[in-house]
């Protein structure tokens, strides 16, 4: 199926929101009274934790969405998870223990405190629309679809259905499929969200590496920066997880805040399995489609676990996203065409500019620029896996 076809298809998943029928205390105008709720939910939210950045509040909320959906199997049944529930927050000396999970704690312990602010909103709702608010801070994330009416589950899932990056293809491809019936190319479509994510355990010497060299902004350099040659590692060599990166230079060495790219194993074999590696390629350079692809897999994992016919569709009260960056994919300074490692020879690769300078351009650790960025903490339950 040519990537053509494919768009077509996507952009047919696009948000249909039906005509508004009930008016909120603020004015808004939306299809049921129940999306009410979620007006002064996503306000709090932006106020309390996300500040309006996608920062790392941000990127750790919506890495807490597909930790709490992907827990649930079609193999094992029912007893396995209950997929987007909301069980991290309601068990979180459980599922935040879990090794996969290291590091969740914090968005955790940050969103459990809505549970009591607004009693109306279920965990799983709660989950989910953060992810939906945290996504829209994010210039060039699709505006994505939320459904609300999730109930609270009453049993924790069981530890080893979130797939991490040391495991292999097949693993990664099988463990979403059990999940929800994913394909390939969906796989491949939920992961433009590592171009808005960091790493803060993978390497135990650094904090926030990022996976690309824009994590603050939705695009597809994630695509184009996997395929680089690696030439070293932004911290220690050769972690668990980790693969020799395309531009590991940071300032941490001398004090700084500002870490090198950091690869992940499996973003590396996604990006060269024949199974995977023509739709990751594909990406490159195609921000309309690789939003909207990611769109449509992220509505498919918001839901995972719950029937739609019981859902109420409140999509209208998600945010508008900040519109995209004007800048195509571009090679970062000192790589280039000379660099790239593809393994999709039936798509034709896209001509892309390389940025100027002759040395490697710093990765920024905060959304403005600089080094010290506000981030919010609250104290919880919650604490880190070993």
């Amino acid at each position: 199926m040519s990537f053509a076809t494919l768009l077509a298809i996507v952009s047919l998943a696009a948000i249909a929101t039906a005509a508004p029928t009930a008016v909120c205390s603020d004015g808004t105008r939306v299809s049921n009274a129940v999306c009410c709720d979620f007006v002064s939910l996503g306000q709090d939210l932006q106020s309390m934790v996300l500040q309006g950045d996608c920062g790392e509040d941000a990127h750790e909320i919506i890495r807490l969405t597909f930790h709490d959906a992907v827990a649930i199997s079609r193999k094992l049944g029912p007893s396995a998870g209950g997929g987007a529930d909301g069980s991290m927050l309601l068990f979180p000396l459980v599922e935040p223990e879990f090794a996969a999970s290291n590091g969740i704690d914090d968005s955790v312990n940050n969103l459990i405190p809505f549970l009591s602010l607004h009693p109306t909103i279920s965990a799983g709702d709660l989950v989910q629309f953060a992810g939906a608010v945290a996504l829209s801070n994010c210039p060039g994330a699709p505006r994505v679809q939320f459904l609300a009416g999730r109930p609270n589950h009453t049993i924790a899932a069981i530890d080893g259905l979130i797939p991490e990056p040391q495991d292999n293809v097949t693993s990664i491809l099988e463990r979403f499929d059990d999940a929800g019936g994913f394909t390939p190319f969906e796989v491949v479509s939920l992961l433009a969200s590592h171009t808005i994510a960091r790493a803060d355990k993978v390497d135990p010497t650094l904090d926030a590496a990022p996976f690309d060299t824009t994590p603050f902004t939705f695009d597809s350099q994630i695509f184009l920066e996997v395929l680089l040659k690696g030439v070293g590692f932004p911290g220690l060599d050769n972690n668990t997880g980790e693969v020799s990166s395309p531009l590991p230079l940071g300032d941490t060495s001398t004090g700084g805040k500002d870490t090198g790219l950091m690869r992940l194993q499996s973003d590396f074999a996604l990006a060269h399995d024949p199974r995977t590696a023509c739709f990751w390629q594909g990406f490159v350079d195609q921000q309309e489609f690789m939003s909207q692809s990611f769109a449509s897999a992220f509505a498919k994992l918001a839901v995972l676990g719950h029937n739609t016919d019981d859902l109420i569709d409140c999509s209208e009260v998600v945010p508008v996203p900040k519109p995209a960056v004007d800048k195509p994919t571009t090679f970062p300074a000192t790589t280039g065409p000379q660099d790239l490692e593809l393994s999709c020879l039936a798509e034709r690769f896209p001509t892309l500019s390389v940025d100027p300078g002759a040395q490697e351009t710093l990765i920024p650790h905060c959304s403005d620029g600089l080094e010290n960025c506000t981030s919010v903490q609250f104290s919880g339950p919650a604490t880190d896996s070993p």
